[in-house]
């Protein structure tokens, strides 16, 4: 272990996660930071998803300076929940035996890089580690959706059902068929508009639409959340044009009316053709 004078000032290359590491663990020491020693695995989910979404949003910019330090808040929280494992005697491990967990399953699920598996392409490389996964965790006698993208949000988890259930051949023959089937949905949810918000077919059948629409993004090749993600730049980009092109009417958002506020969007569009 690092004494304290090395934790604050070791510089070498190969010894920083080692440092990060002592570090946390100083942290959670009696005499250390009060916050940290309080902090739980439940605690600091949050943080997770928040460093996690940071993190994505930084690597879409290309901002390298901003992509370290973002990556880097994402692996502290792995060495956080590293050191809560690592001083809970019901769990049992720590640092060390997750980075081994991670190198064996590496291994062991590329056959056709450490072992004589005869795998050459993308498809057959996924097809291979689905096969092993199923068999490491005692599932292939299990429905084939056991667990399929368990805790991601929704539209991820959707996204990962639907390629999970093409890989068998439920699928449409076109994206042509899939267009139908949104055009049918988007009638269902069009019969619901006289319905009470409240009524559960409302929330249903808008599920069905968008449930079909991140089919077609899979179709198509599309991350859904990164094509959702871009039409919200879009849209907050044209919206605040928008509140500028007001603002030089003397306008506020408040005073504006329906049709000065869309009359504006209409030219900001243009503009951007």
């Amino acid at each position: 272990m690092m004494t304290e004078q090395e934790m604050i000032h070791c510089t070498e290359p190969a010894r920083q996660l080692e440092r990060a590491i002592a570090i946390m663990h100083r942290l959670r020491e009696p005499g250390g930071c009060p916050w940290d020693a309080e902090q739980t695995h439940d605690s600091i989910i949050p943080n997770m998803l928040e460093e996690a979404y940071e993190c994505i949003d930084a690597l879409r910019e290309r901002d390298w300076a901003h992509i370290r330090e973002e990556l880097g808040d994402v692996l502290l929280q792995v060495i956080f929940h590293a050191e809560l494992t690592a001083t809970n005697p019901e769990a049992g491990f720590g640092m060390a035996e997750i980075a081994r967990e991670l190198s064996d399953k590496l291994v062991r699920r590329h056959p056709h890089v450490f072992a004589d598996s005869r795998v050459s392409d993308t498809e057959g490389v996924l097809t291979q580690w689905d096969q092993i996964k199923r068999k490491e965790h005692s599932i292939e006698d299990k429905p084939y959706l056991q667990d399929c993208g368990k805790g991601l949000p929704a539209m991820l988890r959707a996204f990962k059902i639907t390629k999970k259930v093409a890989k068998v051949g439920f699928d449409w023959p076109n994206h042509a068929g899939v267009v139908e089937k949104i055009r049918e949905e988007t009638d269902e949810v069009a019969a619901t508009l006289e319905m009470e918000d409240t009524a559960p077919q409302v929330a249903e059948e808008l599920g069905d639409l968008l449930f079909t629409i991140v089919n077609l993004c899979r179709r198509r090749g599309i991350d859904p959340e990164i094509a959702l993600d871009a039409a919200n730049r879009k849209f907050e980009r044209r919206f605040n044009a928008v509140e500028r092109s007001l603002r030089e009417q003397g306008l506020t958002l408040q005073d504006a009316t329906p049709a000065a506020m869309e009359s504006a969007w209409q030219q900001v569009k243009q503009s951007e053709k």
